[in-house]
């Protein structure tokens, strides 16, 4: 990175990079200066300045023409290119096109959200922007927030995290519970009953040291306790553990509609009601207006509308998620 040495900057006149960069496209002293709107006299003083402070003539007079000398043609893309730069950061900076776009965003998700984005965001942007990257981190359910105000993450999906005035929070989906067992090893209905469910043995995802794990509370507010035979943190894991063991897998519909079923797996809906936190999105106040943040929101929504019109659980449609600007001290 090259160092700005900021005194040296501040005593040139950064105009008179203008007023070469007119002279450079113009070609003349008048008509620069009637491109920059300024009279004839004061552009020939920006360029007679430009020589002292640049120890070159610069520009050297043929005919009607001025024409620039080595050193002046040496730096005109460069003035060019700062100028642009300039203009760029006064107005906003470039119109961001996913098609042409290079850059990489980071996205922390909680496990179940990396099972149902990940796949689904990537064939989109393979489709639609080949030159966007992702780089995931999963944080755990208990694991310390995800940052965003200082640009560790773009945005969060899932995670757990403080809800402060320096973050948006967007409402995605409400999550719902499904139950996943081999037909081959239980004997159970589909849909399973409530006592068919609370006699059987269980299989939970638990990123803590309860085995009932992430729907400990739920099942405490429902008032029933489960036989928990395994419980381990991966969904993939729980669910392969339904493929080869007698036991019911309890984990959210979405995940189950897609996986469970390529297991070869019986899905069946709960046979009590579970109450969960839904899933949200959040990101940055400072990145609310980026075009780039927003259009990687946008393709986030697109992903969970399209997984619920494939059947998975009720998910929000683009543009009608519930958001909301909370400002928490």
């Amino acid at each position: 990175m090259v160092t700005i040495v900021h005194f040296n900057l501040r005593s040139f006149d950064l105009n008179l990079l203008i007023a070469f960069d007119a002279l450079i496209s113009e070609g003349s002293v008048t008509k620069a200066a009637r491109r920059l709107k300024i009279q004839q006299p004061a552009m020939s003083h920006s360029l007679s300045t430009l020589r002292v402070l640049l120890q070159d003539e610069l520009f050297i007079r043929v005919g009607q023409v001025m024409q620039p000398t080595a050193k002046a043609r040496s730096l005109a893309v460069p003035v060019r290119q700062a100028l642009r730069q300039a203009q760029l950061a006064l107005s906003g900076g470039e119109a961001f096109d996913p098609a042409t776009e290079e850059r990489v965003f980071r996205i922390a998700m909680k496990p179940e959200t990396e099972l149902l984005l990940l796949p689904d965001l990537t064939a989109r942007l393979r489709r639609l922007a080949p030159g966007i990257r992702v780089l995931a981190r999963v944080f755990s359910y208990d694991a310390g927030e995800p940052s965003l105000e200082d640009g560790v993450v773009d945005l969060v999906v899932g995670c757990t995290f403080a809800r402060t005035s320096r973050r948006v929070f967007e409402t995605l989906f409400d999550v719902e519970l499904a139950c996943c067992f081999n037909r081959d090893l239980l004997d159970l209905a589909n849909p399973i009953g409530l006592d068919a469910y609370l006699a059987s043995e269980h299989a939970l995802i638990s990123q803590s040291e309860s085995l009932q794990g992430c729907i400990k509370e739920a099942l405490e507010i429902a008032g029933i306790e489960l036989n928990v035979a395994t419980a381990a943190p991966g969904f993939m894991s729980i669910l392969s553990s339904a493929q080869v063991s007698p036991v019911i897998a309890t984990i959210p519909k979405r995940v189950a509609d897609r996986y469970g079923r390529l297991l070869g797996l019986e899905v069946s809906p709960m046979p009590v009601r579970l109450t969960l936190p839904p899933v949200h999105m959040a990101w940055a106040v400072h990145a609310d207006k980026d075009p780039a943040n927003a259009w990687l929101r946008q393709q986030v929504r697109e992903c969970f509308a399209v997984a619920e019109g494939a059947g998975g659980a009720a998910a929000v449609m683009p543009g009608s998620a519930s958001r909301q600007d909370l400002a928490i001290a």
